[in-house]
């Protein structure tokens, strides 16, 4: 657990020797059926420009300020996050095993676990996440727990390497950061959500986050308590759905800082060959006002590509 995570991130403290690469393959090609379901699920995003990044940083390690100008080309996004049921049918035709289910663990938010107390191991000094044994994305709080009801909510306790191998499966991709921003932004200029600067707008919930005392007493007012269904809410006007809050996303980049302002702004822009972690965006059902302030589309953090937790889930690109 990296130390400046507010509780919004989670490493997993596995080892790259644990999963060597082969191990991370899948196996053979995509049936018709489901590229047909990563067809339809995948918007058109135009080209264009976008300031990414924020006028003034809230957690100075977050590297999110200030603001660049950039370029992207016309690409395509997932207009959700990958649900459970679209990871179901890769592992099915795939045969591939997640990082959680090689080692065994992952880790769980203390409300969601029938007794806490039976799982005592926790990163230091973040006791709400517990290390449970068995724990993986077919079974979220661990062995018992299972994925009825929640086939159309985000696959979560993936990691990195996971989500890039269901995208090589695919024939598709992880957004770049700039792309992910660029289509959260969904054409809105220097706003903090996909939908304008009101958290809140005229008293309705846009986004799953958390209400209440974090990390004892989550009220729910947003309706959901844990994930909530990937289509959630309004979507902007891209058409893409919970771009922030529910579950934080994978994407492609390493963590760095954000490409320097220059002119002309630069096209395409990639994250550093390495870093601390790869990168995610959007914050989650966990991210609340006194702890965790990530749920703007500036927001981001990272964490080590084997881990895996409850709040992480990503979603896929294409061209």
């Amino acid at each position: 657990m990296r130390p400046d995570a507010k509780g919004c991130g989670c490493h997993a403290g596995r080892t790259e020797a644990v999963l060597p690469a082969q191990a991370r393959d899948a196996t053979g090609t995509a049936s018709s059926g489901l590229r047909a379901g990563i067809a339809a699920l995948l918007r058109p995003i135009p080209a264009g420009f976008c300031d990414i990044g924020a006028a003034r940083s809230a957690y100075a390690a977050d590297l999110d300020s200030p603001r660049r100008r950039v370029r992207l080309g016309a690409f395509q996004i997932g207009a959700t996050a990958v649900t459970n049921r679209l990871f179901a049918q890769f592992i099915a035709e795939s045969g591939y095993v997640t990082t959680a289910e090689r080692t065994g663990w992952s880790f769980v938010f203390h409300l969601f676990l029938p007794d806490a107390k039976a799982h005592p191991r926790h990163p230091p000094a973040l006791p709400w996440w517990r290390l449970v044994d068995g724990a993986d994305w077919a079974h979220p709080e661990g062995p018992g727990s299972h994925l009825t009801g929640r086939m159309d909510h985000p696959v979560v306790h993936v990691s990195w390497h996971d989500a890039a191998a269901f995208a090589r499966f695919t024939g598709t991709r992880l957004p770049s950061e700039a792309e992910w921003e660029y289509a959260a932004r969904g054409g809105l200029k220097h706003r903090k959500f996909p939908w304008g600067d009101q958290m809140i707008p005229d008293g309705q919930h846009r986004h799953n986050t958390w209400q209440g005392a974090f990390p004892m007493e989550n009220t729910a007012e947003d309706g959901h308590a844990g994930t909530a269904p990937a289509q959630s809410y309004a979507a902007n006007a891209y058409g893409l759905y919970n771009m922030t809050g529910n579950v934080w996303e994978w994407v492609a980049d390493w963590f760095g800082p954000l490409p320097a302002p220059q002119m002309p702004p630069l096209a395409n822009p990639k994250g550093p060959d390495s870093g601390p972690g790869r990168v995610m965006r959007g914050g989650s059902h966990l991210c609340h006002a006194s702890y965790c302030a990530r749920y703007f589309v500036h927001s981001r953090s990272h964490n080590t590509p084997d881990s895996t937790t409850g709040h992480i889930g990503f979603r896929i690109a294409a061209g």
